[in-house]
C-alpha cells in the first residue's frame, strides 16, 4: 500500500488551520479501517498511480471473480468509498466490484482543477479512464450516484466502449434550471441552511472554518448518516468519516462549485447532452421515491433515446442515498441488472 497523501500546508494561514481543525488524511485512513473491516469479502484497498503523479485511493472486493463484467461504483459529492459498505458484499458476492475515491475526493490526491465547469469536468473524467487504463479493466458496469452519475454519463459519452450498463443513481446535474421558480423541487433543509451560512463560499467550506466544531456540526446538519448505516455501527463512525473526507484540502469541491449554477444545477446540464452516448449502451435510471432529485429526468432520458435501451426505477422508502436508505432492495435491483450483462 502506498504512502498516505497527507496535504502539505501553503502560507501562514493554511499552517494554521491543521491545528485548527482536528482532521488529516491520518484520521481519515483509521476511520476508513473501521469501517472497511466490516467486509466478509475478500478486498484489496492501495493507491493506484496515474501517469500525473495524481494517485487514487481504490478498494476492489472480490478480486478473484475473474468471469465476469465488473462493477464499478463512483460516489457522490463529499463521499468516498466507505459510504458504499452496506453494497459492497452483496454487489461482489459474484463478480468484482471496484470503488475508488473520485481525484479531489477521499483519500485520492487533491489537485488544483481548471476553474471553468467544461475543463472541471473534462479533468475528473480524463481521471476516471485514466484509472481504468492504469487497472487494466476492458469494460466494466459503471455505476455513479448523484455527482458520480453526472461524471459517469459525462465519460460513458467520451469512451463508450468501455461500458456495458450505465446505471445512474439519483444522478446530479442533469434538468436545466427552471426559469419559473415554482417549478423548482425544494432542496433538503440542511442544504438550505449550509447555502444561507455561506453564500458564494465552497459548499461545505463551513466545516473547515468551523474548526473543531467541525464534527459536531455533520451530526448535526446529516443525523440521518447514523441511522442509515446504524446496522454496521452504534456510534457516530459514519459522521467522522463524512466529516474527515470534507475537512481536507476542497480540491474536488471546489471543482464542483466551478461545475454548478446553485447546489441543484449544473451549469452543463446532462440532459441537453444524453443524447451523445452510444446508442447501444443500456441505461438504468434508480431514483429514491423521496428524492429532492427531479425524478421526471428518467422519463425525459427516454425521450431523447428512443432506439436505446432505458429504464428508470423509483425505491420507495429512499430519499437521495438509496444505495444507505434501502440497501437490500437497491443491492437486488442493481445484482439483476449486472446478471442482465452477464
Amino acid at each position: 500500500m502506498a504512502d498516505d497523501l497527507e496535504q502539505q500546508p501553503q502560507g501562514w494561514l493554511s499552517s494554521w488551520l491543521p491545528a485548527w481543525r482536528p482532521t488529516s488524511m491520518s484520521q481519515l485512513k483509521n476511520v476508513e479501517a473501521r469501517i472497511l473491516q466490516c467486509l466478509q469479502n475478500k478486498f484489496l484497498a492501495r493507491y493506484v498511480s496515474l501517469p500525473n503523479q495524481n494517485k487514487i485511493w481504490t478498494v476492489t472486493v472480490s478480486p478473484e471473480q475473474k468471469d465476469r463484467t465488473p462493477l464499478v461504483m463512483v460516489h457522490g459529492f463529499g463521499g468516498g468509498v466507505g459510504l458504499w459498505i452496506l453494497n459492497m458484499d452483496s454487489l461482489s458476492a459474484r463478480r468484482t466490484l471496484h470503488t475508488f475515491d473520485l481525484l479531489g475526493f477521499g483519500r485520492s490526491s487533491r489537485p488544483a482543477f481548471p476553474r471553468d465547469p467544461e475543463g472541471a469536468e473534462d479533468e475528473f473524467v480524463t481521471s476516471i479512464e485514466t484509472w481504468r487504463e492504469t487497472m487494466g479493466i476492458p469494460t466494466m458496469i459503471l455505476l455513479g450516484h448523484s455527482l458520480g452519475g453526472f461524471l459517469a454519463t459525462s465519460y460513458s459519452i467520451k469512451y463508450p466502449e468501455r461500458v456495458k450498463h450505465l446505471i445512474l443513481v439519483d444522478p446530479w446535474g442533469f434538468p436545466l434550471r427552471p426559469t419559473d421558480p415554482s417549478e423548482i423541487r425544494a432542496p433538503p433543509t440542511w442544504v438550505k441552511a449550509v447555502a444561507s451560512i455561506l453564500g458564494r463560499s465552497n459548499p461545505l467550506a463551513v466545516l473547515r472554518v468551523a474548526g473543531p466544531w467541525g464534527p459536531g456540526l455533520v451530526q448535526r446538519f446529516r443525523p440521518d448518516f447514523k441511522r442509515k448505516f446504524a446496522d454496521f455501527f452504534e456510534d457516530d463512525t459514519i459522521s467522522e468519516y463524512i466529516y474527515h473526507c470534507n475537512a481536507q484540502n476542497p480540491s474536488g469541491e471546489t471543482a464542483f462549485k466551478a461545475m454548478m449554477e446553485s447546489f441543484g444545477w449544473a451549469r452543463r446540464p446532462m440532459l441537453e447532452r444524453i443524447h451523445l452516448i452510444r446508442k447501444d449502451v443500456p441505461i438504468t435510471m434508480i431514483y429514491g421515491a423521496n428524492t429532492w432529485i427531479d425524478t421526471s429526468t428518467g422519463k425525459k432520458v427516454k425521450m431523447q433515446r428512443p432506439d436505446s435501451y432505458v429504464r428508470d426505477l423509483e425505491i420507495e422508502g429512499a430519499s437521495h442515498h438509496v444505495y444507505a436508505d434501502q440497501p437490500h432492495i437497491f443491492n437486488a435491483v442493481v445484482e439483476e441488472i449486472c446478471d442482465s450483462v452477464d
